[in-house]
């Protein structure tokens, strides 16, 4: 089912605090910032190797992202995992007794269909599904 990671979600702060770390400590590059309104977040994109590092800010106190980083901090928020046929990815999940966040694919940063697994049956591990 899952052919590469798709890339590293990490939840952070401050985007261009984050951003200056990554770009002028780690030497990595911006590909582009994005704003998701469904998901309240600005993503920022810094490939390496044939995977990404997605910095995630949340753009709503009430969103996904600000509630983690007030729950848990800073950090790897989750990790994406991409699919040929995300449909069928999802069934193959819920038939295998996962239990899904994302019932249907919903649209995600970079025009990626995605759906997140539960992180209470993937061992603690918030799970993204991602097809490009």
């Amino acid at each position: 089912m899952v052919k590469k990671v798709d890339h590293i979600g990490i939840a952070v702060k401050d985007l261009e605090e984050t951003l200056k770390f990554y770009q002028e400590i780690l030497g990595m590059d911006l590909q582009g910032t994005e704003i998701v309104e469904e998901q309240k977040v600005k993503v920022a994109f810094l490939p390496i190797g044939d995977t990404e590092v997605e910095l995630l800010e949340s753009t709503d106190k009430e969103g996904p992202i600000a509630k983690y980083v007030e729950k848990k901090g800073q950090g790897v928020q989750h990790i994406a995992y991409r699919v040929e046929n995300i449909e069928k990815a999802i069934e193959e999940m819920k038939e295998k007794g996962i239990r899904m966040i994302d019932e249907k694919p919903r649209y995600g940063a970079g025009g990626a269909k995605i759906a997140f697994a539960h992180p209470k049956s993937t061992h603690g591990v918030l799970i993204e599904l991602c097809e490009r």
